[in-house]
């Protein structure tokens, strides 16, 4: 009878070791995943090169800017107009406006994805705050500029795009997590 015990408990940590070893695996494989079907309105995250691109003026895209902060993101953050009509082809640009109301120094990462998901291949951006992570002093603002292409091979039916950004504070990730607020607004008090 032991032996089954142990044989049973044996098992369950493998299937244990099994399963937090396969959720790590989903991350990467989600990514590839997306990548490769275009699902979740994932776009590139590196700067699109635009290479002798013609503009289609017989159709118009209306572009929608959607942001969100994430639950421990204190920032205001916003686009500076809401949507856009863009031809296919055409370079257009707009920004976004953050304002950090902390009284210390904080880092940002903003996420994009975009609807409909199959609009994500057609969507090209030459220039993107969400690239990098942004600084922002304590009690600062910022205009963060986007720029981004509409392919013209973007399917006759989309007519609209709806880009959403969520922000993230990664302070702590990119500023030495070992150390205390206040010692982070001394750093980087002390660089100005």
């Amino acid at each position: 009878m032991q032996r089954g015990v142990k044989k049973t408990i044996w098992q369950s940590l493998l299937a244990v070791v099994g399963m937090f070893a396969f959720g790590f695996a989903l991350v990467p494989l989600y990514d590839i995943f997306c990548d490769i079907t275009g699902l979740n309105g994932k776009t590139a995250d590196t700067a699109y090169q635009a290479v002798d691109v013609s503009v289609d003026t017989s159709r118009t895209i209306k572009v929608q800017f959607i942001t969100s902060n994430n639950e421990n993101m204190p920032w205001e953050f916003k686009p500076t107009v809401r949507s856009m009509e863009v031809h296919p082809g055409e370079l257009a640009s707009t920004e976004f406006y953050v304002r950090n109301p902390k009284n210390v120094d904080m880092i940002a990462q903003a996420i994009p994805s975009l609807v409909p998901f199959k609009a994500a291949e057609y969507f090209h951006k030459t220039e993107c705050f969400c690239f990098n992570q942004q600084p922002l002093p304590a009690k600062q603002e910022a205009l963060m500029p986007l720029r981004f292409i509409v392919d013209v091979d973007l399917p006759k039916e989309v007519s609209k795009i709806t880009l959403a950004y969520t922000i993230f504070d990664v302070t702590e990730r990119f500023s030495g997590a070992s150390q205390p607020e206040s010692s982070l607004l001394t750093r980087v008090a002390g660089l100005n």
